[in-house]
């Protein structure tokens, strides 16, 4: 009876999974057209299919195939990237608040990023591939650190410490970046705020290819990692005798984690709490399970960052408001809501 009862609940699961996931899909296919006709240059429905199929004018395919489309392309990718991360970040910290930007992570990637622009010429197309390794290397180290620094022996890592922790090294590595703001030219400065704003507005198909490699080789190998997600997700006694090597599994996913947080911060800047923000609601959609959690998870942080770059095109136009404070907007209030939450 128990085994029965239990299929039947699998069997829901999965159904309401791939209907959550269909609507999201349907959800970013929509927004995707909302978003190649939104900016200071308008064009009709008709001119935009034309010119999707090659019979527009130059001007036309100008906007649309050099401006629009790889940052929405961008815009997506970076979305899924961080949601990810943060679903990885969740997942093996067993702790509801964490988060890539809100544990120093992205700060990690973005201090070597400052770095690299405040000393070393970017305006030569190498650096666009460049940069998320770069990025890669300051989270590695920024990682690393914070899970040293939250780890205890015999119990693994402390969700409580590992926040607390994150918070208090990005406050430091904030702070360098804002002295070193202060010694860099008026030229690089203004490039460097643009970056820290989250702004993906001069984003070309240099960064797409840049990228790419990154949500394509991490992704599929995260997915693929759902069962151990599962399985890490409860204690670690209970792991262990399951057969996982908790530590081993910890180490690895949170390489993925900070691969795929480094790379979108090194092309976007601070766009913050995507991480946060898509794995709860695709918790609260999908259930707790990774097989459906983390598809659901990628799919949300799409979304976000898409409408809130297309938002931030349409709303002040022709100005555009950066993409990491519309997301700022929408994610702050949702983590005061969060951390009061945890507190009843």
């Amino acid at each position: 009876m128990h085994s029965v009862t239990a299929y039947s609940t699998e069997k829901k699961r999965r159904r309401r999974s791939f209907q959550v996931i269909t609507v999201l899909i349907a959800l970013i296919l929509t927004a995707f057209v909302i978003s190649m006709n939104t900016g200071a240059f308008a064009m009709s429905p008709k001119e935009l299919l034309q010119t999707l199929f090659g019979w527009g004018n130059d001007k036309q395919e100008l906007v649309l195939f050099q401006f629009r489309l790889p940052r929405i392309v961008v815009s997506m990718l970076i979305g899924a990237g961080l949601a990810l991360s943060g679903a990885i970040m969740q997942g093996i910290s067993r702790n509801a608040l964490a988060d890539p930007g809100i544990l120093g992570i992205n700060a990690g990637a973005g201090l070597v990023v400052m770095l690299y622009v405040a000393f070393f010429p970017v305006a030569t197309g190498n650096s666009v591939f460049l940069l998320p390794m770069l990025a890669f290397g300051g989270a590695s180290l920024t990682a690393l650190l914070i899970y040293l620094l939250s780890y205890k022996k015999n119990e693994g890592i402390m969700p409580t410490r590992l926040i607390l922790t994150g918070v208090a090294v990005a406050a430091g590595i904030s702070a360098a970046m804002i002295v070193l703001t202060l010694r860099i030219n008026p030229h690089k400065y203004q490039m460097v705020a643009t970056w820290l704003a989250g702004s993906i507005g001069d984003t070309n198909w240099k960064h797409v290819l840049a990228l790419l490699p990154w949500i394509v080789i991490l992704l599929p190998y995260v997915f693929f990692k759902s069962h151990t997600m599962n399985v890490l997700s409860l204690s670690d006694m209970t792991a262990k005798g399951l057969g996982a090597n908790v530590s081993r599994e910890q180490i690895k996913l949170l390489a993925a984690g900070v691969g795929l947080a480094a790379s979108s911060v090194a092309v976007s800047g601070g766009i913050g709490f995507v991480g946060l923000v898509a794995p709860h609601l695709a918790r609260r959609l999908v259930g707790p399970k990774y097989q459906g959690l983390l598809p659901a998870s990628a799919l949300l942080g799409a979304l976000l960052v898409l409408v809130a770059d297309t938002i931030g095109r349409w709303i002040m136009q022709p100005s555009q408001i950066p993409a990491g404070i519309v997301t700022a907007v929408i994610g702050a209030p949702y983590f005061l809501y969060l951390m009061a939450k945890s507190k009843n």
